[in-house]
C-alpha cells in the first residue's frame, strides 16, 4: 500500500479510497453531469486528486479517464499533487506585473524552493499563481490562504513566510 500524507491525514491509498468511494456510490448516481461535485467530494477529503480516484470517478460516470483528467486539470481549483496547508498565490495582473510582481513571485521561489503548482516537501507551503487577487491600489499583491498582503517588497516576503511557518 502507498502511503500518502497531507497535513495531518495519511491516506492508505487502497482503503481509504475505498471507504470514500463507498460514501460516494452513496450519494451519487454517477452521471457525467456529476463528474465536478465528484472531485470536488474527493479532493475535500484528500486533499487532492490521485489517480486511483480519477480512474474510479471515469469507472463510475462511465466517462473516458482523459476526459476525466482533462476536466481535473482544466479547473484550478482541482490538484493532482498534495497541496501544502498554506497556499500563497501570487498576483501576475497587469497592476501587480507593473509594480514588481515577478520579483515578488521570484522572492517567493527562491524562500519556499518551489516554483507554482509545487509544494514543499513538508507541505507547509503551495505556491499557485492568479491572474488578479482583486486589490490592485495594493500592488504588488500575495495572498497567504486567506489574507491579502500588499505593497510587497522582497523584504516583506521574508518576513511574511517566517512568521507564517
Amino acid at each position: 500500500m502507498d502511503r500518502v500524507t497531507y497535513g495531518k491525514l495519511s491516506v492508505e491509498s487502497g482503503p481509504e479510497i475505498e471507504n470514500l468511494f463507498a460514501e460516494i456510490r452513496r450519494k451519487f448516481e454517477g452521471t457525467p453531469a456529476q463528474l465536478i461535485p465528484m472531485l470536488q467530494r474527493v479532493q475535500r477529503a484528500l486533499g487532492y486528486l490521485p489517480e486511483q480516484a480519477l480512474l474510479e470517478i471515469a469507472r463510475m460516470t462511465g466517462l473516458s479517464a482523459a476526459r476525466v483528467f482533462g476536466t481535473a486539470t482544466f479547473y484550478t481549483q482541482f490538484h493532482l499533487r498534495p497541496m501544502g496547508r498554506n497556499i500563497v498565490r501570487v498576483c501576475r495582473g497587469t497592476a501587480c506585473h507593473v509594480r514588481g510582481g515577478t520579483r515578488i513571485l521570484r522572492e517567493v521561489e527562491k524562500q519556499l524552493g518551489i516554483q507554482p503548482g509545487e509544494s514543499t516537501q513538508d507541505l507547509e507551503f503551495g505556491l499557485e499563481t492568479v491572474a488578479c487577487i482583486g486589490a490592485c491600489a495594493l500592488a504588488p499583491t500575495m495572498m497567504i490562504n486567506k489574507n491579502t498582503h500588499g505593497l510587497m517588497t522582497t523584504k516583506k516576503v521574508v518576513e511574511i513566510l517566517r512568521h507564517n511557518r
